[in-house]
């Protein structure tokens, strides 16, 4: 294994950012004062060397939360490990699905695929992938199957995006279109990717099971003290529920106003005429807005996360000095996939303050006359690369294409292109941050994990554009 494989690889990914300026001149978009998109052709934004440095700070400055997110999730965890019920409850888990482990495989890629793709959780699910890479390994699949089942079904799920307005918010809402239009076409995506990731892992996981893998650095060791797994499983559980409940689109998807009701009562009951509780809990948004904190949400979650960690300490009555060094212990194991995940957000900075992609986007679309998928897929796959996140890639992207292509019709097939995609796209992606993020957790070579998928990613890439093609025809 290559040492700092997956560093190089998003360095080698900075540096193509960095040279393409110097090839590239810019397009950018603004909106005038009458709301109407325009396009202006720029000049060379060379981007040097020394000025390179700057965007590192940029990108911790501007994505520190995240960061935050993954270490505390790396706490929680190395909480967990102070606790015999951690190790009780995941052999319990191993030796409950002995001889049905294909069924956990499933199991696990259709739940993750759907919490991400109903919820919009994506990021915060990486809260599950450790325990849930632990059972696997422990079951006796090798990383690449681990890998496959948590990074592998969550961009499946961010393909095939139903309610989870959090995924695509910025997209639906630059088009105008509501998160429910082409529902069916959604499911059909999302169906067709879990079949194919589910056949993918468990051909492949039939092949190498108990062979080279070790769960050492993954798994607490085994001891004969048995503790209750009850209180473990229900704080993990209720942890999961308020994250995903907390990003459900309750009144804008399903008219359901209950959590806003409830978070009104909150904020106005007093106490003496003194808004107690209101003072004592800070600012809260209810259920379904937790996405419009200008602080991003990872800060709630964080906080969401701390307190399961919190109650795991207290449950099992776990020392305060052994607390700390479990705490710390966590937090420094997710030390690095956390830098590695902040850092590749670089390549977008580069991309926002040079923006270059507008012009190659131009020439590709002058390819082909009117609405083309070939061309506008292209496009897509580009702007996921570049910007990493889907909400950036609409950002930049979309506006211009909507000064291309008018007719409003289209635009329902854009979004479903567009999200999909950018899935596919994640899958392979050197700035793919969940894939990376995934792969540094468990120390595999990029390399590697693309002779494993790109079969798959293939598989994919061409179902899709057959959807496409009879969306665009019926």
């Amino acid at each position: 294994m290559k040492k700092h494989n997956l560093l190089k690889v998003v360095l080698i990914s900075i540096v193509v950012a960095l040279l393409m300026t110097w090839v590239f001149t810019t397009t950018s978009i603004q909106y005038d004062t009458y709301g109407q998109i325009q396009v202006y052709e720029g000049t060379y934004q060379q981007l040097g060397l020394l000025d390179l440095f700057t965007y590192p700070s940029l990108t911790i400055y501007y994505f520190s939360t995240l960061f935050i997110f993954v270490i505390v999730t790396g706490a929680f965890y190395g909480v967990l490990s102070k606790t015999n019920a951690y190790r009780n409850l995941i052999d319990k888990i191993v030796k409950g699905f002995k001889g049905k482990e294909s069924l956990f495989l499933s199991l696990t890629i259709i739940l993750i695929a759907g919490i991400t793709s109903f919820t919009g959780l994506n990021y915060a699910v990486l809260f599950v992938f450790p325990m849930a890479i632990s059972i696997i390994l422990l079951m006796g699949y090798n990383k690449l199957v681990a890998a496959s089942c948590t990074a592998g079904s969550l961009l499946v799920g961010i393909m095939g995006t139903t309610y989870g307005y959090e995924n695509v918010a910025s997209l639906l809402d630059t088009l105008g279109v509501s998160i429910s239009t082409e529902m069916t076409t959604k499911v059909i995506i999302l169906v067709i990717g879990l079949i194919l990731l589910i056949f993918h892992v468990l051909y492949y996981g039939s092949k190498t099971r108990n062979t080279v893998d070790l769960v050492e650095d993954y798994v607490p060791k085994a001891t004969e003290k048995k503790r209750s797994v009850w209180p473990l499983a229900i704080i993990f559980d209720v942890t999961l529920i308020v994250m995903g409940l907390a990003f459900i689109p309750w009144e804008s998807a399903f008219g359901i106003t209950v959590f806003n009701d409830i978070t009104s009562w909150v904020q106005e009951y007093t106490l003496f005429n003194f808004p107690i509780l209101s003072k004592l809990l800070g600012t809260i948004l209810p259920y379904g807005q937790w996405t419009t904190l200008t602080t991003t949400p990872f800060f709630s979650l964080a906080a969401v996360v701390l307190i399961g960690t919190g109650l795991i300490g207290l449950c099992y009555r776990i020392k305060w000095d052994e607390f700390l060094d479990g705490f710390l212990g966590g937090m420094k194991k997710a030390l690095g996939p956390a830098a590695l995940m902040t850092f590749i957000y670089t390549v977008l900075l580069i991309m926002t303050f040079h923006p270059v992609q507008l012009t190659i986007y131009k020439a590709i679309l002058g390819l082909s006359n009117g609405f083309n998928i070939v061309t506008i897929g292209i496009v897509s796959v580009l702007s996921s690369l570049f910007n990493v996140d889907m909400l950036y890639a609409a950002q930049s992207t979309v506006p211009y294409l909507m000064t291309i292509f008018t007719d409003a019709t289209y635009y329902p097939l854009m979004a479903i292109l567009f999200q999909s995609l950018y899935g596919v796209t994640m899958l392979i992606a050197p700035t793919s941050v969940i894939l990376m993020g995934t792969l540094a957790y468990l120390k595999v070579p990029y390399g590697e994990w693309l002779k494993h998928i790109w079969k798959l990613f293939v598989a994919l890439f061409v179902l899709l554009f057959i959807i496409f093609t009879i969306v665009l025809v019926m």
